[in-house]
């Protein structure tokens, strides 16, 4: 940048579009540069900090994981629906007390009406499901086995795609709907509508609650919420690697990516950050114009 002629010398410039000046319209003088600024309100991040961080996205693959492990291990016959319920229900009791217990005093005042709420929101659910199993289980007959597959695979991937990891609580619709959509898919093709409802259950406990109860803990109990992201990981490589060993260490590889590489290719990349504001930004206005919408 710079002038296209020579100014006149005794006509000081001035940074005005209405006010006609000998001057090219490109022109600007040495102090154009004097008010670039670098980097205005840039936030530097620390590296455990953001692997902590990047640990919501590494469980929510192993939960993915351990729900795709016991259901491998329902269609095997390996593991009852009688017992995958009575578990579900005892981590469902748990978890509420949990979460419940980490409610902060403001929200104490709720708890009676919020109890009544969950409570016929989870019997409603459960009885719909229970009624409804036996249609569930048949939904995908005409179907190809292969199709099915395809579709949960396409569907558990748009779920971790679109789960709203910032702030899961409660978790996003289109997450929700399709983790649900590849738990239904995957539930019709168990051997018995018991199954399918137990299977079903099972996906509403770690897709729709738990993310709820791993909000409360980031936000109440950060120590503890990294060591339950940690036992979830190992749990999921485990689990999975009891099925297909070449499928836990490809997990293993993933988790090991998203909670140690790239939280630190982040933080590398951090330093090269270069962002530059000057008199060529665009005009913000700062003063309170609510006065003029009244």
């Amino acid at each position: 940048m710079g002038p296209d002629g020579a100014p006149d010398e005794g006509v000081p410039w001035r940074k005005v579009l209405w006010e006609r000046q000998p001057f090219p319209d490109n022109y600007v003088d040495q102090r154009f540069l004097e008010e670039l600024r670098r980097n205005v309100g840039i936030r530097q991040y620390r590296y455990w900090a953001v692997a902590r961080e990047a640990g919501f996205v590494g469980q929510q693959l192993s939960c993915v994981a351990i729900f795709i492990t016991l259901w491998l291990y329902m269609e095997q016959g390996l593991l009852s629906p009688e017992r995958l319920l009575w578990t579900c229900l005892v981590c469902a009791l748990l978890g509420y007390g949990l979460h419940q217990a980490l409610t902060t005093k403001l929200e104490s005042g709720y708890k009676i009406r919020t109890h009544l709420a969950n409570l016929q929101s989870a019997t409603i659910f459960l009885s719909f499901t229970f009624g409804f199993s036996p249609v569930l289980k048949t939904l995908t007959e005409s179907v190809s086995t292969d199709t099915v597959y395809a579709m949960s695979a396409v569907m558990l991937l748009a779920h971790l795609v679109s789960f709203p990891y910032a702030q899961p609580s409660p978790p996003g619709s289109l997450s929700l709907n399709a983790a649900l959509f590849a738990s239904v898919c995957l539930a019709s093709r168990l051997p018995g509508a018991l199954h399918t409802f137990a299977m079903l259950s099972c996906a509403l406990l770690v897709f729709a609650l738990w993310p709820c109860l791993l909000q409360r803990l980031r936000e109440n109990a950060p120590n503890q919420f990294t060591g339950l992201c940690v036992g979830v990981c190992i749990g999921g490589v485990g689990g999975l690697g009891s099925q297909s060993p070449g499928g836990a260490v490809l997990l293993a590889l993933a988790l090991g990516s998203v909670t140690l590489l790239c939280p630190l290719l982040l933080v590398r990349l951090q330093r090269h950050k270069d962002n530059i504001h000057g008199p060529w930004d665009e005009a913000e206005i700062r003063e309170d114009l609510s006065h003029f919408l009244r």
